[in-house]
């Protein structure tokens, strides 16, 4: 499956700004992405970075104010500005803010992005009261009701001393917005994805709980790669440590019930409903109020199943037609592909993952998996040991494939 970013052409303007660095890092992301990366250095930023910086990483020119006035200054600006599928200006200094907001065009930056016809993209980076400054957040307002996409900016420690809103965001955040940005249009456009991750927490007491070793990467992966075919994802999670992909709406879940809640409620109109969480098959019959006390002696406690949600949201695929596709995910210790063919046909899958949990090398709370893509119609695929994008990409090239 392509990646969003491969081959798509950004023009990085970078302005004046000790954050200058978390730039270079960026140009170097999303070159190994696939993207022609051309940067434009004002003459402020030529203070903190050489372009030869970003000429290294890029494999391509970096242009400066030099340029615009050179040989052929009267086009240049216009070529990289037409050229451009996307202007991203990270870090944003609140002075090229300004110039963007009132139309100045003094310097090959601004000259260039006046002279595009594609998204805007910028991440500010400044002081706090910079930032908060009216003048500046009148200027943020207009770019923001011209379509321009902000990112950030985060809050912490400032060069200034001071802590507050101002620092320029993380390349890898800026990354996934650019990704997420680039996917709108792909194959699965229009196409509703509910996908679930995680592990469901019983709770017994205020302080205890039942649960099970997911970490939600499989699943958060799967988000991923259904955002990256341009579907619109809702991930239903259960308390994670994982940061939520770009673009997806998130459904916080705690227990059974209320991811069962949340699933039937979502997948009601879903074209597909991807099972990836690891959900109790128990919970206790009863939550006491207050913390189990040792001294009381050792409780008993007293279990329920929990619904078979994958099976229940399968019944009402055969009366509603929604949602139009299921797969379930099979976590097993024992006979796999036989404990795995028969949940894809009880409850009325398209297709199962299923994968060893004994496996010392993939499964829970590792970065790879190890699996067996089971459809309901046509061959299994068994797949070698692969990260869990990978396996997640292959299962979104599968429903691909159904088109």
């Amino acid at each position: 499956m392509k990646n969003p970013i491969e081959g798509r052409t950004i023009l990085l303007g970078v302005t004046g700004s000790i954050a200058i660095y978390k730039a270079a890092d960026l140009a170097s992301k999303l070159t190994q992405a696939g993207a022609k990366v051309d940067v434009i250095l004002t003459e402020k930023a030529l203070h903190f970075m050489n372009p030869l910086t970003f000429q290294s990483v890029t494999g391509r020119k970096a242009y400066t104010e030099d340029d615009l006035w050179g040989g052929e200054g009267h086009v240049v600006h216009i070529e990289l500005g037409r050229a451009a599928e996307l202007v991203l200006i990270a870090p944003i200094s609140a002075n090229t803010m300004a110039s963007l907001a009132h139309g100045i065009a003094d310097n090959l930056l601004t000259v260039a992005t006046l002279a595009s016809h594609c998204p805007l993209m910028i991440a500010p980076a400044m002081d706090g009261g910079m930032f908060a400054n009216p003048a500046t957040q009148a200027n943020l307002h207009i770019l923001k009701e011209r379509g321009a996409i902000v990112v950030g900016p985060a809050e912490g420690h400032l060069a200034s001393g001071l802590t507050g809103p101002g620092r320029m965001v993380e390349p890898a955040e800026i990354f996934d917005n650019v990704r997420f940005l680039f996917s709108r249009g792909g194959p699965l456009q229009g196409k509703k994805f509910v996908i679930t991750a995680g592990g469901t927490r019983e709770p017994i007491d205020p302080v205890r709980f039942i649960t099970n070793r997911s970490s939600g990467k499989q699943g958060y992966a799967v988000a991923q790669a259904a955002l990256n075919a341009g579907a619109d994802v809702t991930l239903i999670t259960t308390n994670s440590e994982l940061t939520p992909p770009v673009g997806a709406v998130i459904k916080s879940v705690e227990t059974a019930a209320e991811m069962q809640k949340a699933v039937e409620e979502e997948s009601k109109d879903a074209y597909a409903l991807i099972m990836a969480a690891a959900v109790a098959d128990f919970t206790p019959i009863q939550e006491q109020t207050q913390k189990i006390k040792k001294e009381t002696g050792i409780p008993v406690l007293e279990l329920r199943s929990t619904p078979d949600i994958l099976k229940l949201i399968g019944e009402k695929k055969s009366i509603t037609g929604f949602p139009k596709k299921l797969i379930g995910f099979a976590a097993e210790s024992q006979d796999l592909i036989a404990n795995a063919q028969r949940k894809l046909e009880t409850k009325n899958l398209d297709l199962i993952v299923a994968n060893n949990i004994l496996a010392k090398d993939a499964g829970f709370e590792v970065d790879n998996n190890r699996v067996v893509l089971i459809p309901k119609k046509g061959e299994s695929i068994s797949l070698p040991l692969l990260s869990k994008q990978e396996v997640a990409e292959k299962i979104i090239e599968v429903i691909l494939g159904w088109e």
